[in-house]
C-alpha cells in the first residue's frame, strides 16, 4: 500500500531559506525540505535536537505542487546593540529578508512508515506548537488538512493511499477566489489549458533534475546540518476536473 500525506500551505507570507546567511535572508520559490521537516516536527512536538525523529521525517518523499506563485519580495529589519565580532563594543546591522507573498502551495509526503504518516496527519490538525511558514509570524491562513464537512474551506486531502505523483496530477486546485476560477475555466474552453509548475523529489540520476541543500541531518542550535537531495521540475494540467472539484461549496441552512 502507497500512503501520502497532501497537505495546503496558504499564508499571506512564507519564507523558505536554503542559503540565507548574515544579513541577507534569502526565500526560494516552494517548500523547502527541510522547512517541511521543522514544520511537522512542531506539530508532533519534536524539539530541535532529537535528531533522531526528525530524520525519519527527512526520509519521506516530497513533491511540491505551486497552485499560485508567490510574488518575491524584500523587506529589511534593524538589530541594534550587536556585539561585534572583536567583543570590543557594539553595533546596529541591517538585514535583507526575502519572503513570497501570497503563495500557495500543495505539498505531498509518501513514505514506507505508514504510522508516522498517520501520526503526522492527526498532529498537523491538533499541533503540539504552533505552525508557521518558515518565520514564526507566517502563520497559515487555512487549515493544512480540510474538514470533510467543512468543504467550504477546501485544504489539503490529508492521507491518501495514492502515490505522490498521483495526487499532484489529481488533487484539487486549492485556489479559492471565484474569479479566477472563472478565468480559467474560460481560458480552457478557448483551448488554452494552463499548467501548474511541480518540484519532485527524485533519483540523483534522474536526467534533467538538480540539487538542493535541504534535507536536515541537525537543527540543534551551533550544530545545522543538510545534505543534498535531488529534485524534478515538471508541470500538470490545470484541468476542468481539478477546478470545479476545487470551488469552494456554498454553505447550506444545515451547516450553518
Amino acid at each position: 500500500m502507497t500512503l501520502s500525506l497532501a497537505l495546503c500551505l496558504d499564508a499571506p507570507m512564507q519564507s523558505w531559506g536554503i542559503r540565507s546567511r548574515f544579513t541577507i535572508r534569502e526565500t526560494t520559490t516552494e517548500p523547502t525540505k527541510s522547512g517541511i521537516v521543522g514544520l511537522l516536527g512542531a506539530a508532533l512536538g519534536i524539539p530541535r535536537d532529537d535528531s533522531k525523529r526528525l530524520s525519519r521525517i527527512a526520509e519521506f518523499r516530497m513533491g511540491v505542487r505551486v497552485d499560485r506563485e508567490g510574488i518575491l519580495e524584500r523587506d529589511f529589519h534593524t538589530a541594534q546593540n550587536v556585539p561585534t565580532t572583536a567583543g570590543t563594543g557594539h553595533r546596529t546591522v541591517v538585514s535583507e529578508r526575502y519572503y513570497l507573498a501570497d503563495a500557495l502551495f500543495l505539498v505531498v509526503l509518501q513514505g514506507a512508515d505508514a504510522s508516522l504518516l498517520s501520526e503526522a496527519a492527526d498532529a498537523i490538525q491538533r499541533p503540539h506548537w504552533p505552525l508557521c511558514f518558515g518565520r514564526e509570524a507566517f502563520l497559515p491562513a487555512r487549515p493544512l488538512i480540510g474538514n470533510g464537512r467543512d468543504s467550504h474551506l477546501r485544504s489539503g486531502a490529508g492521507l491518501q493511499e495514492k502515490p505522490l505523483e498521483t495526487i499532484l496530477e489529481e488533487h484539487w486546485w486549492l485556489e479559492t477566489r471565484a474569479f479566477v476560477h472563472r478565468r480559467e475555466l474560460t481560458a480552457i474552453d478557448k483551448g488554452d489549458v494552463g499548467t501548474l509548475r511541480t518540484m519532485v523529489e527524485c533519483p540523483p540520476s534522474t536526467v534533467g533534475s538538480e540539487s538542493r541543500r535541504d534535507h536536515p541531518i541537525s537543527f540543534s542550535r551551533g550544530d545545522r546540518r543538510f545534505i543534498t537531495r535531488t529534485v524534478l521540475s515538471g508541470h500538470v494540467p490545470l484541468t476542468k476536473e481539478l477546478i470545479s472539484a476545487g470551488e469552494p461549496r456554498v454553505l447550506e441552512q444545515t451547516d450553518r
